[in-house]
Parts: structure tokens; sequence; C-alpha cells
């Protein structure tokens, strides 16, 4: 019964040409189709379509860690509507880990016509895409506004804000710094996650 089950949680994995997947992604999947499975899922329909392509465990400050899920970009739409209770489930599962959801998405560098096309899309620019994975690492809060701090040795500091209505969300003050740790990880940049100060 177990391999069964193993059989269908590795349905969750989509990786590029058949590259095996890795414990922790496996353990993501399988997370992912106990969710699905389970009789007291209200996201059980959503789930059927999500799959992840890859999974990476990030270090957060003291002891603390987050569980890094990549999601192809064509069930993106789908995670955005559940992304709350996904990882609220997700969590539970992952004892004391943040899970924070990213869709993959690509950057085309300046030689992009080598590819074939005549205009690089705004949305494929790096800029661009440093934008949406800020915002699916917050997800679901929204971002309020952005700051650009510059230090006085020149590096630059995002303070990004983030909507005061989930500031009593539990654990949230732990969760910034995961933000701030997956995000350093994901785009080589540095990022403080705060609330408005009323």
């Amino acid at each position: 019964k177990h391999s069964a089950i193993m059989m269908n949680a590795r349905k969750k994995i989509v990786k590029e040409k058949g590259a095996a997947p890795t414990d922790l992604e496996e353990e993501v999947a399988k997370a992912l189709f106990d969710i699905e499975v389970s009789p007291s899922s209200d996201i059980k329909a959503e789930l059927r379509d999500v799959v992840i392509s890859g999974a990476k465990e990030v270090e957060v400050g003291k002891g603390g860690g987050a569980v890094v899920i990549h999601v192809p970009f064509r069930v993106w739409k789908t995670v955005r509507k559940i992304q709350g209770r996904l990882i609220r489930e997700l969590e539970k599962k992952f004892n004391k880990r943040h899970v924070v959801m990213v869709a993959n998405r690509t950057i085309l560098d300046k030689n992009f016509k080598r590819k074939g096309l005549k205009v690089r899309p705004r949305s494929r620019t790096l800029t661009a895409v440093h934008e949406a994975i800020l915002e699916d690492v917050v997800g679901p809060t929204e971002i309020v506004g952005k700051r650009t701090r510059i230090s006085v040795d020149g590096t630059k500091l995002l303070k990004v804000l983030l909507d005061p209505k989930d500031k009593d969300k539990e654990n949230i003050e732990s969760k910034l710094n995961a933000f701030a740790a997956v995000y350093k990880k994901l785009t080589n940049k540095e990022a403080a996650f705060m609330f408005p100060v009323a």
C-alpha cells in the first residue's frame, strides 16, 4: 500500500528530462497528495491539478528552516487561489518549518534574440521576474509598498511593506525572516519585510 501511495504522490512531481526527485520533493509530493485525498480538505478539487517542479530547504536564522516549493507556471493560477490554505496545511505537515511557494519563471537575458524572439517580453526581464518572485514569496499577503534604501557602502536594501491586515497572523514575525532568507536565496538580493507603522 505504501508504494501505491508513493506512486500516486510521484505524479505530483514534474521534473525536467526525467531527473530523479530528491527526498524533500517526495516528502512535499506526499504531503500534497495527503491533503488532496483527505476527506476534510476543502481544497481537494484545486489540488488535483497542482504539481511541483522542485523543492529546496532554506536556512532561516537560528535553527529555523523554510521549504521553498517551485511550481510550474501553468499551475500557478490555481495555486494562487488556494495559496493561504495550502501553505497552512503544508506547514502542519512540515512541523515548525515555513512553507513558501513560487512559480517557475524564465529570465531572458540580453541575448534573447538568439532564441528567435523579436522582443523580450517585459515579464521576462530580470527585474520583472524578481518583482514577481517577491510577490510569490509573501503570498497570499499583499505587498502595499516598497522602498529602496542605499546604505553608506552602496549596497541596496529593499524594504517591503506588507498589508497590515495580516500583521496578527500566527508567528508572522518569524515568517518575515523566512521571506527575507528565501528571497535572498532565489534572487541574491537583500530585502527586509515589515508592516507599515501606523
